[in-house]
């Protein structure tokens, strides 16, 4: 596995991700650091709800927004804007998860890297 950026770039990256999320009241933040385990795919997993589409998307917003204003940088790929039940933004090194809050519990994201050291964060 070859991952594309340094780990302190992606720190910082989900520093900034967080903010995004934190902007517009994003619900129950989590960040899973999986830079130690093997068979990760990117860094960090970060994680969050919302109470409608209308803020899922406004999140996924406000996460590009910051992204592009810090760093100049655009998701590689994001998925789920149409039903934007669950919206996911991949900068390679950090992927975003942001759930309505049923789906979110409905997948169990975080449950899949129970080996991952996890962070909380609150809405501003």
């Amino acid at each position: 596995m070859v991952k594309s950026r340094r780990t302190d770039d992606s720190q910082v990256m989900s520093e900034i991700i967080i903010h995004g999320i934190q902007e517009k009241k994003g619900n129950d933040i989590v960040r899973l650091d999986l830079r130690n385990i093997k068979s990760s795919v990117t860094d960090y997993f970060i994680i969050c709800d919302a109470e409608s589409t209308t803020q899922v998307r406004a999140i996924a917003d406000s996460i590009e927004h910051e992204m592009f204003k810090a760093l100049k940088e655009e998701p590689w790929q994001k998925e789920g804007f149409g039903t934007a039940d669950w919206i996911l933004l991949d900068y390679v090194s950090v992927v975003v998860h942001i759930f309505r809050k049923e789906k979110r519990y409905f997948y169990g994201v975080e449950e899949l890297w129970g080996d991952a050291e996890i962070k909380t964060f609150q809405s501003a």
